[in-house]
């Protein structure tokens, strides 16, 4: 311990020495909200095994951009998905529910927000799914670009010569999907409420 250290008071902290230990880990995760912001890390991480259902009594957006893509477990098993990038998604409400084995059995790890609390929002989403269901409206809507050349929402491309699509302004009421991962810049959640429970309701 340095002079100066062994002279602070009992209970005070050396904040030049917590700030140098501190400094790389919150440039890391300036990093990482950065890219996640720029939809870069969508699916870079190692989903787990199992997927969750995301559902929503209205989506708008400003656009959206979709193509096939791949996510993969810790142990490397691969998950066909549509990579679906919103931006700047809208929600009159959300519902995220899991059903998740545990040595009691099963338990169902359940997040709901908005409805009466007002709208949720969420920038640069990012929602890696098995399927949609909804009834939905889609602007200018362009069904077969190459992944690569897709510019409605920033930051979502796939490769070359993948299948892509996307759309101007979107609207979907009635949103049902099962995803493996979704990610967002900012999330704003009103309302919110986390419920953890046995053989729990999902969310439909």
């Amino acid at each position: 311990m340095s002079g100066s250290d062994r002279n602070l008071p009992e209970g005070r902290t050396a904040w030049r020495r917590s700030a140098l230990v501190a400094l790389p880990a919150v440039l890391a995760v300036g990093a990482m909200a950065t890219g996640m912001a720029q939809g870069v890390l969508a699916a870079s991480f190692a989903v787990s095994g199992t997927h969750f259902q995301v559902a929503s009594g209205r989506l708008t957006s400003d656009g959206l951009a979709s193509y096939v893509h791949t996510d993969r477990s810790a142990d490397g098993t691969g998950h066909p998905v549509a990579l679906l990038g919103i931006g700047n998604a809208r929600l009159t409400d959300i519902c995220q529910a899991a059903s998740v084995p545990t040595p009691l059995g099963k338990v169902t790890f359940k997040l709901t927000a908005g409805g009466r609390a007002g709208e949720v929002t969420a920038s640069d989403l990012v929602i890696d799914g098995e399927d949609l269901v909804g009834d939905a409206e889609f602007g200018t809507a362009q069904i077969g670009r190459d992944a690569s050349t897709l510019d409605q929402v920033p930051g979502v491309k796939g490769d070359a010569g993948a299948f892509g699509l996307q759309a101007g302004k979107v609207t979907v009421a009635g949103v049902r999907s099962h995803a493996w991962s979704a990610t967002g810049g900012n999330f704003h959640l009103k309302g919110l409420r986390l419920q953890v429970n046995l053989d729990g309701d999902q969310c439909f």
